[in-house]
């Protein structure tokens, strides 16, 4: 399992990675897309949402299963990688660089909540 250590993590699968402009990265993990399996279809999160921690933002669609990808932190959405809507495979191929969404975080300290990478990998591992 690919859990890179300079992200954090949630429960629910998402990867969350601290932009330099203090905006959060937002994707699903590698455990996510591979039980997911080829993805088919994204819907992403309207650009200037605000998003409440743990609600849902955007929905990845398999041949398999529809799931809910949640904001890992309250926040408003600043940015969406488009490039997945004509290309949701792009996320099967290297779940870290295909992105879904950035966010503004309301309150930046909230991610130094979530799960390290050591935290994330024996979570994922268990199930």
């Amino acid at each position: 399992m690919n859990v890179p250590a300079d992200l954090r993590y949630t429960d629910s699968h998402e990867w969350v990675r601290r932009e330099s402009d203090g905006t959060l990265t937002v994707g699903i993990t590698d455990h996510a897309q591979a039980a997911l399996g080829d993805l088919v279809y994204v819907e992403l999160p309207a650009v200037g949402k605000s998003l409440a921690a743990r609600a849902p933002a955007a929905v990845v669609e398999s041949v398999k299963a529809a799931s809910d990808v949640y904001a890992p932190v309250a926040g408003e959405v600043v940015a969406v990688n488009d490039a997945l809507t004509g290309a949701p495979e792009q996320v099967n191929t290297d779940a870290y660089a295909a992105w879904l969404f950035r966010l503004r975080p309301t309150d930046a300290a909230a991610v130094d909540a979530l799960l390290d990478a050591t935290q994330y990998a024996a979570t994922a591992g268990a199930e």
